[in-house]
């Protein structure tokens, strides 16, 4: 499965389809907030966030994936994420697209 942030491939034909989405939302729990809220405060390296942040981006692209193969597509095109705010704790991630497949080779 390609995914790729540009609108096209320069390397393949291929035929581009509809859009495909997927969604993660992560909780953090009370003992990270705590922490991170200690951190925030007096300044420093937020690492569980980063860490809860990087493991929530990693299952929306692995969703993305999964969605565009059960559509039949080879990949996604023009990728995007983004991170509205749900609730106060949790994390949010939206990958977007357009699903394509490579062209048939005469």
């Amino acid at each position: 499965m390609r995914l790729v942030t540009t609108d096209r491939i320069d390397d393949e034909k291929i035929v581009t389809g509809e859009v495909v989405y997927a969604v993660a939302v992560s909780g953090a729990n009370i003992v990270r907030d705590m922490r991170e809220a200690v951190i925030n405060t007096i300044g420093g390296h937020m690492t569980r966030y980063e860490q809860l942040v990087d493991m929530t981006i990693a299952r929306a692209l692995e969703a993305l994936k999964a969605r565009a193969a059960g559509q039949g597509y080879d990949g996604v095109l023009a990728l995007r994420l983004s991170h509205p705010v749900i609730t106060n704790g949790a994390v949010e991630v939206v990958a977007t697209g357009t699903g394509f497949r490579y062209a048939a080779k005469p």
